[in-house]
């Protein structure tokens, strides 16, 4: 790197290089033409080569001139576009916001209400993080935390979204069938969701305690996270618990119904959590995301 030139004769070097004009070089630079010229001698000289054979009119570049003409272009373009991303992401630092949710919550209710949030904050950038727990947290990354509970978390600034509840839900078809056989909340297939990270979710048990129904055995595939349990429920399968913000869909469509009179409030909802201090992009989507709950 010692040995690399002042830029101030690369710049100009590559400027007369790509004009083949000393005249329109200065231009471009605003500064004199025998300024030019003596930038060009000072490179030479830097160097230790001709860079310019003098001989024609206009000068030509020599052998070692186009090498370095090609060196000086892609390495002044690439500084270039450094800087334009340092740029950006100094610019842009307080236009974006990133949420942490479950994939849950992001697939069946952020992501398909997000298209209004850009509507009317087209600056803004929102990106989606899904965390291994159940429980996202804060953290100097997260500007933004969507979470299930009773809303006791002391960081921040919470607000309450909407209330939650959970309601057997499976395809019409197999609803139907279980019905049409007398096959109760006791004895139908179950799909469940299992994982050491969902640690806060109800699970059957809860569900049935809270039914007062008495079923010992809780056969049925299990799986690590609540999309792939309700794609086997969409392939008739069996009933999982639905939640009410992320079966919604699925139930507006038709695609599941709910299990008649299975309904249970176990008291929680979902809240969003921002730090104290925030941007106000960060204080956009805050407003937004509490006033898009109230749609539910």
């Amino acid at each position: 790197m010692k040995r690399l030139p002042p830029l101030r004769l690369l710049t100009t070097f590559e400027a007369v290089a790509r004009l083949g004009s000393l005249r329109e070089a200065a231009v471009l630079l605003n500064v004199t033409q025998p300024a030019v010229s003596q930038a060009l001698k000072a490179l030479e000289a830097h160097v230790g080569v001709t860079l310019f054979d003098r001989s024609t009119r206009p000068a030509a570049l020599t052998d070692a001139g186009r090498m370095l003409a090609r060196a000086t272009r892609d390495g002044l373009g690439q500084i270039s576009a450094a800087l334009e991303d340092v740029r950006g992401l100094h610019g842009d630092a307080d236009a974006q916001v990133t949420v942490s949710c479950t994939v849950g919550m992001a697939t069946y209710w952020l992501m398909p209400r997000l298209p209004d949030f850009y509507a009317r904050f087209p600056g803004t950038t929102v990106n989606v993080q899904a965390p291994p727990t159940d429980l996202p947290q804060l953290a100097p990354d997260i500007d933004v935390a969507v979470r299930y509970g009773i809303g006791d978390w002391q960081e921040g600034v919470t607000r309450k979204l909407f209330a939650e509840r959970i309601c057997p839900v499976g395809t019409p078809a197999f609803i139907a069938r279980c019905l049409g056989e007398n096959v109760g909340l006791d004895r139908v297939p179950l799909i469940h969701v299992v994982s050491p990270h969902n640690q806060h979710w109800a699970g059957w048990e809860d569900y049935f305690r809270h039914k007062s129904i008495d079923r010992a055995k809780l056969p049925g595939p299990r799986f690590n996270n609540y999309v792939q349990a309700a794609q086997a429920v969409l392939d008739g399968r069996g009933l999982m618990l639905g939640w009410r913000s992320i079966s919604a869909p699925a139930l507006r469509d038709g695609a599941l119904m709910e299990w008649p009179g299975g309904a249970v409030d176990l008291g929680t909802a979902y809240y969003v959590t921002t730090p104290a201090r925030r941007s106000q992009s960060c204080q956009d989507f805050f407003d937004w995301i509490i006033g898009a709950s109230e749609s539910l």
